[in-house]
């Protein structure tokens, strides 16, 4: 339970409130922002091809520094202090934190949230932006989440020109690891926690369900897991026999059939084996996501190991889904024996009150701007985000504002650049909403 001075019926009255004022002006103050949002957006885009263009997978520090440093130079250029948060603790390049703290103790703090690096590794062939046509451009990481970042420091620009930035307290964080989290993720992700625990609000600008109508006010958490499985090895010929018994192959399919079936029908939460090796001997390499096996179709297998992740809808169902996992492991077939790990994964996004309050904010943004209803995703359509790790701090969470696109994390990945604009302006204005009265 977070703990804050803020409660979500006081942030919730000061929202409503500066609604309120704002209303007889709002038709003028959206077009504003609708001025300055068509003025900024021939720099957007060329910051992005930027961004894009420098290559930034995870594991590429200097790429991911260097993505960073870029953000750092427009972040400082409105006032932001900045600060790189070193990642040699956890083996990855590292956060960076920028903030813009108002001179009045009593403004809505609020926490945006990005990523610098990319699945992209910088011998992937798929390396550079491109246009496609007016309204389409293709890259590594230019929705996931590159555009994201953009939408960020561009709505901010807006809220300096409109002389509102110093109105609210902001911190920027862009994280170094979110595509692949540094380990131990404790230490990987305590800077959203610091960063959560310190705001009354979260804002994550992933692209979600890549749907400009959604938004996710809730995700769906990810814990992965390991299932190791030894029987006794024999002659095939003696496969089933009472003083054999069915091998590790066997014991494995098994166990995962009777777990599908046990949480298959399960609504908001999946399970997948993602990597399996068997045989007589196996090697598993866990830094390359690979392996090797051996077994002969004559010998019965000694050993498997299947690595796969658990994706729930909140904790209760995470902790559900260990139970009856757990309970099928360890009832083996004879002569077999079977264990199953569990890592720390990402946390669930629970849907809560707070979270459904700043989606109907966002959603009223929406539609004055004329963009349209914004609805809550379904989270079976997006997958685990740093959001996360903020959401159990904080009195609102709102996730999925970014650039809209399809095929992330592929070769195809390409942004709908129509979708720059609009978010940069529905921000602006959710950020104009949020301050306070009076501040």
């Amino acid at each position: 339970m977070c703990r804050k001075k803020i409660t979500i019926s006081g942030l919730l009255c000061a929202v409503l409130t500066m609604s309120s004022q704002l209303h007889g002006a709002s038709l003028s103050l959206e077009q504003t922002i609708k001025q300055h949002s068509a003025q900024l957006l021939p720099q957007a885009l060329q910051e992005l091809e930027q961004s894009v263009n420098i290559n930034s997978g995870s594991m590429n520090f200097t790429g991911v520094k260097a993505v960073g440093a870029l953000a750092e130079q427009q972040l400082s250029a409105l006032g932001f202090t900045t600060q790189w948060l070193d990642g040699r603790e956890f083996n990855r390049a590292g956060h960076l934190l920028a903030s813009n703290i108002s001179d009045d103790p009593l403004a809505t703090k609020i926490v945006m949230i990005g990523h610098l690096d990319t699945v992209f590794s910088q011998d992937d062939a798929f390396q550079a932006f491109r246009r496609i046509d007016d309204n389409t451009a293709a890259g590594p990481g230019v929705a996931d989440m590159k555009g994201g970042n953009a939408i960020i420091i561009n709505s901010l620009r807006i809220l300096k020109k409109l002389g509102l930035l110093e109105k609210l307290s902001i911190q920027v964080l862009l994280t170094g690891d979110e595509e692949s989290s540094g380990e131990p993720l404790q230490l990987s992700k305590q800077a959203i926690v610091d960063a959560a625990i310190w705001a009354d609000i979260a804002l994550g600008f992933e692209n979600g369900d890549n749907n400009i109508g959604t938004a996710m006010a809730a995700r769906r958490g990810y814990t992965g897991w390991t299932l190791k499985v030894s029987a006794q090895p024999a002659h095939s010929s003696q496969i089933f026999t009472p003083e054999v018994g069915s091998g590790a192959i066997f014991e494995a399919a098994r166990i995962l059939q009777s777990i599908r079936t046990a949480l298959s029908s399960q609504e908001n939460l999946s399970f997948n084996p993602g990597l399996i090796l068997g045989g007589t001997r196996i090697n598993e390499q866990s830094e390359s996501s690979s392996g090797q096996a051996f077994g002969k179709s004559n010998v019965i297998a000694k050993d498997v190991i299947v690595k796969g992740d658990l994706r729930a809808f909140s904790q209760q169902q995470l902790i559900n889904a260990k139970q009856v996992m757990s309970e099928i492991v360890a009832d083996n077939l004879p002569h077999s024996h079977a264990t199953i790990e569990f890592e720390t994964g990402y946390p669930p996004m629970a849907l809560s009150k707070g979270n459904l309050a700043l989606l109907a904010h966002y959603h009223q943004a929406s539609v004055d701007l004329g963009y349209g209803a914004v609805v809550a995703a379904n989270p079976r359509k997006a997958g685990a985000a740093d959001i996360s790790f903020a959401a159990n701090h904080v009195e609102m969470a709102l996730d999925g504002l970014g650039l809209m696109g399809r095929g992330a994390h592929t070769k195809d990945e390409v942004a709908d650049l129509t979708t720059l604009q609009k978010n940069i302006e529905k921000t602006t204005l959710l950020l104009v909403r949020l301050i306070k009265p009076n501040s």
